[in-house]
């Protein structure tokens, strides 16, 4: 009599049945599915006087380059004083009003006393509605201004009176 113990043998999981099965699943669901067609449904759809898109308001482009010099709607200025800038800012808008928006788009290395000059002459112009351009950061620049821009893509700002 032989009384030792046999090895147990290791089970093998044979994948190929269950590839076999698998794929057969997925034929019958593909052949088995319908596809709806939304033009066998006749819709009447209802009718609406749609109110007109409102107006957009006048947009005022005050760029702002690396050394303080300005450009209103593309057009440089010979000088870098806030009256000159105001007296341009008056002409370019005509008629003040609350529907003309001033945009500031200064360069990155644009003084900061630069981009004041601009608010200031915009509430010389009797301009309270300021905005900021700027860009997404990109990977490049995403860690150097990342952290000096706060975080921000673009803000809004009013220039009012001071009193």
């Amino acid at each position: 009599m032989n009384f030792r113990r046999r090895k147990p043998e290791e089970p093998e999981i044979n994948l190929i049945p269950f590839i076999d099965v698998l794929l057969v699943v997925l034929i019958f669901l593909m052949l088995s599915t319908t596809y709806s067609r939304y033009s066998e449904l006749q819709i009447n759809l209802p009718v609406a006087d749609a109110e007109q898109i409102r107006e957009r308001p006048t947009e005022i482009l005050v760029s702002v380059s690396a050394d303080g010099r300005y450009s209103v709607n593309r057009r440089a200025l010979e000088g870098r004083e806030v009256q000159s800038l105001a007296a341009e800012l008056r002409r370019v808008a005509a008629a003040p009003d609350d529907k003309v928006v001033v945009i500031v788009s200064a360069d990155a290395l644009a003084t900061h006393q630069s981009v004041i000059h601009v608010m200031d002459a915009a509430r010389r112009a009797n301009l309270p509605r300021l905005t900021f351009a700027s860009q997404l950061p990109t990977a490049g620049n995403a860690a150097a201004g990342g952290a000096a821009a706060g975080g921000a893509a673009a803000g809004n700002a009013t220039a009012g009176n001071p009193r």
